[in-house]
């Protein structure tokens, strides 16, 4: 949507709210709202062609709960913002969000029609000019309906709202619905409507509120439409849910919207083929006692499902340092490299590539599918560990990958054609005893090893970058990662049994040398950083037909 049309949502509510102001209803004003404030309510006037919808909830209590966390410097900041946006809305002061407006907005859904018809951009070509370039533009093609909780409350800010300078309202009937036309100090036109004195429709575009009228009137709506029922009926459970994200037809989203954007390539055949195996996706985001959490749930075609899903143990964890500050764990890597060689068949360029990396394998006697992705076949972890030693001592850390395998054998060959490689490179290989672990090291003079691996039992082998790293790995003297109290903060309330980990401890982060010197000039993006504990993602396929994703921003209880 265009910056200008962006923000027309809190300066045309009151306009559109006068629809309903007359004596005559001032005392059904008074009384309930009834259920204005459901996503399903609010769906109901979402015409069925919306591509997907957020419904965004206004429960205090909801919001509330984010109060108990962060520093005070990071609420304070926070504060700070809320109030700017408030100028900036109302840029004469006299309107307060807290005051005004959310005594009477109940929920908010924000629904994405599909995109309108390209149009030359308007502008002056002088006559005779040959051959003159069309400018062209997409038309943004938002709907956005408010439930009204307080009627009464509504109409006293719509009042208010009338009576301030440089807004102006042309009324328009459209099925007997009155729709407002407003311009706000020369800012571009929008447009509303009150539906059923109980929700308010909002757009950029008449033609968007007309359709909102022609659902309300009976035509299908969002809610009824097929994917979009169930997925709105059932949502995603969160705890003090702050926004619900419903998509009934992913791969016709993504279609319309490329394909109603100039500037976007067109998605061949293939890549159309391969989004249908997402049929409908629904998303939430909520807070609970351990920070912000966001859970996804996307129905899958088990008949164009060919990925074999298999949930990690989540052993190899226990193989890393406590303070090990970012991971990335899963298994299996085979079966997702077959997955992957299967699947080029069907893209020209993705299958040339893979044969030009085995080609340029075979040049020095490594044969990719076998010797490097064969073999992975257990759990895998890639870890990022603090070190400032070494070739490490400039960015402070290295990393480490660890694999579990059944297939020890083709293992050992692949690191020793490697190291024979390196030694035609002139590089030292030479072998340490590490907490009575052999290990392989690849060394550079006057700064240590650059590269090292070793088994750390019988079917765990580890690849480390740099010593240090080698050394932490290889004798640990301290607690392992899964047992360290940050790992437990961001990690242990995600689902299991689960694929893998995506985990990011932020304090440790802020401590490597390379990260600290990218953050320390902006105090905004530090004081944030210090209210947030750590990120953690994992996710989980109970059948061929469902994948579930979670999320974990690990936040901070705030200090009274």
């Amino acid at each position: 949507m265009p910056e200008s049309k962006s923000k027309f949502l809190i300066p045309v509510v009151g306009a559109a709210v006068v629809v309903v102001g007359s004596i005559a209803a001032y005392m059904y004003l008074k009384g309930p709202s009834g259920g204005s404030s459901d996503a399903l309510g609010s769906a109901k006037l979402v015409p069925s062609t919306a591509l997907m919808a957020t419904y965004i909830t206004t429960d205090s209590q909801a919001w509330a709960k984010l109060q108990q966390f962060g520093t005070p410097e990071a609420q304070k900041l926070v504060a700070k913002s809320l109030e700017d946006l408030n100028k900036q809305m109302f840029s004469d002061g006299n309107v307060s969000y807290e005051k005004d407006i959310k005594p009477w907005v109940g929920g908010v859904m924000i629904a994405v029609l599909p995109p309108n018809s390209v149009k030359p951009a308007q502008f002056n070509v002088p006559s005779g000019t040959p051959n003159a370039p069309t400018n062209l533009q997409q038309e943004s093609n938002i709907l956005i309906v408010v439930g009204i909780k307080d009627k009464l409350s509504a109409l006293n800010f719509a009042n208010k709202l009338k009576s301030q300078k440089g807004a102006k309202f042309q009324e328009s009937d459209y099925q007997g619905q009155k729709i407002i036309e407003t311009t706000e100090n020369g800012k571009p036109t929008t447009y509303s409507v009150v539906l059923n004195n109980s929700h308010l429709v909002l757009a950029p575009e008449k033609q968007a509120v007309e359709k909102a009228i022609d659902t309300f009137k009976g035509q299908s709506s969002f809610a009824s439409k097929e994917g979009a029922s169930s997925i709105l009926s059932k949502g995603v459970d969160v705890k003090n849910s702050l926004a619900q994200i419903y998509v009934p037809d992913y791969a016709g989203m993504v279609q319309q919207l490329t394909a109603g954007n100039p500037q976007a390539k067109q998605l061949p055949p293939q890549a159309l083929a391969q989004l249908k195996l997402i049929k409908s996706l629904v998303a939430g985001v909520g807070v609970d006692d351990a920070g912000v959490r966001v859970k996804a749930i996307a129905n899958l075609d088990p008949q164009l499902n060919k990925f074999q899903y298999q949930s990690s143990p989540g052993n190899i964890v226990g193989q890393f340092p406590a303070d090990t500050f970012a991971l990335i764990s899963g298994n299996g890597i085979s079966r997702g490299w077959e997955t992957l060689v299967e699947q080029s068949k069907d893209y020209p360029e993705m299958k040339q590539a893979l044969e030009q990396a085995r080609g340029q394998l075979k040049f020095v006697n490594i044969d990719l599918d076998k010797d490097i992705f064969g073999w992975m076949n257990g759990e895998f972890a890639f870890g990022a560990i603090p070190s400032n030693q070494g070739v490490l001592a400039s960015v402070g850390f290295g990393g480490a990958l660890v694999f579990d395998t059944s297939d020890r054998k083709t293992a050992e060959a692949t690191l020793t054609k490697l190291d024979t490689l390196a030694k035609a490179q002139q590089i030292s290989v030479a072998n340490r005893m590490i907490g009575g672990k052999d290990v392989t090291e690849w060394q550079i003079p006057k700064q240590g090893a650059l590269l090292a691996h070793g088994w750390l039992d019988q079917d765990t082998v580890f690849v480390a970058l740099g010593g240090p790293v080698a050394d932490a790995i290889s004798d640990r003297k301290n607690s392992s990662l899964d047992n360290s109290e940050a790992f437990k903060a961001v990690t242990s309330s995600l689902q299991k049994p689960n694929g893998g980990y995506f985990y990011l401890d932020i304090d440790k982060t802020k401590t490597v040398p390379l990260v600290n010197s990218l953050i320390s000039s902006d105090p905004n993006t530090i004081t944030i950083l210090n209210s947030i504990r750590g990120l953690g993602f994992t996710a989980n396929s109970p059948d061929k037909s469902t994948s579930e994703l979670e999320m974990l921003l690990a936040l901070k209880p705030s200090v009274k």
